[in-house]
Order: structure tokens, then C-alpha cells, then sequence
């Protein structure tokens, strides 16, 4: 999940949710908001997450408790993502910062942060300070529901559905486009379109996606601008999916003029910042830290998980 393979989110989007801001400012340090009282339990899960031994080029650095080099640890992780990635990810380089390998991977034409240990055989996909409070709600997958509100935003399906799924997105995320491909299609045929299951598009935009925050407006101006239309509001959704690598304000603007909607003085005055800010805070508020992030019926589900994996989970809550 990609914010895991960072360290940073925007803590000034959560600190002045309520006011104006024209500038995004990215602090390194941004463990401070109500989602950490999991850090520990994530932290032991992350580092559990053994992806050595599946390569016999690499059996010679194998032995216990050596220290490879970083480049050899990049070398190790990018097969091991390239296996669940379809050959997508490429190694860039790799920094010492002490006990630990930051590894620069790319995916999709983005590059992403990742981190190894330094005998190369665990994987962590976030660095999380244990000096934080743990305070707040855990994002840990389980049989645990967590109570999440669909606040106003846009949905697919039947509103009273049987079982619901608020997704927690970032236009410009990779992982939300393999899921937006993938994943969504098969939903939508099987669960979606049959009445079965209501699907919940809520904002949670990265700082490391320069175009994340206003494609989110411009799909919530969309949807202003139709009249609160929902279908309005996933026309626009799969333009911006679809076209993920021209993202910009201009290009934004003119798909929504294709649709027959005029965004120009919405997306530039910021009109709906505080919408795609306000879904933000409620994310991090349930646990959220990275995208995509699902809860079926309350129950987490974190990543872009393949289409079994949702199945299994909505025929059990549909099978109560």
C-alpha cells in the first residue's frame, strides 16, 4: 500500500481542515494524529512480512544476521514486489540511514519509498516512531468492525444495500488504479450492479501526488455542478483514473467541460478543499494511512487486494 512505502503525510491538511490553504507543507515527523495507537501492532505485522529466500541468485547473502548492501537489498525487495506487481516496479537506488535500507523503487513512472532491514530479509512499508502517543484506532485488519461514516459523499449502487464499502482513494495512487481496473469491474458486475453492495467514494489524497488533492475537488465540483449527481460525479472518477498520467488543473478543467460541466471558477478558488480535506481527517480518524484503504461493512480491508479477496468478505456479511 503505497503511503506505507513513505513516511510522510500532510499534517497541516489535518491541523487546519477548517481554514483556507493554498500551500501543501509535508512534515517528515506527521505520526501525531489519532491513527497511532496501532503503531506497535502495525509495526510487528510490517516486520513480519518475510520476502527473502524466494530468489537462489541471492542464497549466497542468506547467511543469518549478515548485512548486505543496499543495492542488493533493493535488487531483493524489487523482485519480491515485481511478483505482486506484474513486473511494474523498478529498482532507483537505495540510503543508508542507519539500521535500516531506504530503497527508491518505481512503479508506474512515480518513485516510492520502501524500507528493508540491512541483512535484507524483511520488508517494512512504513517507518513508524515508537516515541509517538498511542493514541486513536487501529487500522489493523481483523474480525473487528470500525463505525465509519459515508459522510455525503458520492456512491455506486443501491443505497440500501446490504453491505456497504467506503474506499478511502487517491486519484494519483497506483495501487488505486490497479484496484479502479482490477478489482472494480468485477464488484460492480457481480455485487454492485445486482443491488447487493453500495461502494462509497471517500477522499484521501497523499502528499506525494502533486494532483491528488485537485483532482479530488474536481470530481466534488462535478458533482456540485450537476446537482449532486452521483453518476455525474463516477463520470468524471473514471476519466480522471483513466487518464492518471495527465493530471493537471488544465487537464482537470477541460474533461469536465467534455462532460458538459463548467469547473474553472470551483477548482480555482478552492471551493472544494474542505470537502476532500474533511474525508482526509475522518481517514485518519478510522485508521487510515495509506490508500487504497476499505471497510466492508466496517470490516478493514487495506490495499488493492484481488477480487477474491473482497468476495470472500462480502459473501460473509451477505451470508449472516
Amino acid at each position: 500500500m503505497e503511503n506505507k512505502m513513505k513516511n510522510t503525510v500532510t499534517e497541516e491538511k489535518t491541523r487546519n481542515v477548517n481554514k483556507n490553504k493554498k500551500d501543501v507543507i509535508v512534515i517528515k515527523n506527521p505520526f501525531k494524529n489519532v491513527w497511532q495507537a496501532t503503531t506497535i501492532i502495525l509495526f510487528i505485522a510490517l516486520l513480519l512480512m518475510i520476502f527473502l529466500y524466494a530468489n537462489k541468485d541471492y542464497q549466497e547473502i542468506k547467511e543469518e544476521n549478515s548485512e548486505i548492501s543496499g543495492n542488493d537489498a533493493g535488487k531483493i525487495l524489487t523482485e519480491f514486489l515485481n511478483e505482486r506487481a506484474d513486473n511494474n516496479v523498478a529498482y532507483v537506488s537505495s540510503q543508508d540511514l542507519g539500521n535500516i535500507y531506504e530503497i527508491t523503487i518505481s512503479y508506474l513512472g512515480q518513485q516510492i519509498p520502501a524500507y528493508t532491514t540491512k541483512d535484507g530479509k524483511y520488508f517494512i512499508q512504513t517507518i513508524i516512531p515508537l516515541t509517538s502517543s498511542l493514541t486513536g484506532n487501529s487500522i489493523s485488519e481483523g474480525n473487528e468492525k470500525v463505525r465509519v461514516s459515508e459522510d455525503d459523499d458520492a456512491f455506486l449502487g443501491n443505497k440500501n444495500a446490504e453491505v456497504t464499502i467506503i474506499e478511502f482513494s487517491d486519484y494519483e495512487c497506483p495501487f488505486c488504479l490497479k484496484f479502479y481496473t482490477e478489482t472494480l469491474p468485477l464488484l460492480k458486475k457481480d455485487y454492485i450492479d445486482t443491488g447487493k453492495v453500495k461502494l462509497v467514494y471517500r477522499d484521501f489524497p497523499l502528499d506525494i501526488h502533486p494532483n491528488a488533492q485537485k483532482s479530488a475537488e474536481a470530481a466534488e465540483c462535478v458533482r456540485a455542478a450537476a446537482g449532486s449527481s452521483n453518476e455525474a460525479y463516477f463520470k468524471m472518477h473514471d476519466i480522471i483514473f483513466k487518464n492518471q498520467q495527465q493530471l493537471s488543473n488544465e487537464a482537470l478543467k477541460k474533461w469536465a467541460k467534455d462532460l458538459g460541466y463548467n469547473i474553472d471558477s470551483c477548482l480555482d478558488s478552492g471551493k472544494m478543499e474542505q470537502e476532500v480535506l474533511k474525508d482526509l481527517q475522518d481517514g485518519l480518524s478510522y485508521g487510515v494511512s495509506g490508500t487504497p484503504g476499505f471497510f466492508i461493512n466496517g470490516k478493514v480491508l487495506e490495499g488493492a487486494q484481488p477480487y477474491s479477496v473482497f468476495k470472500q468478505i462480502i459473501d460473509g456479511e451477505l451470508n449472516k
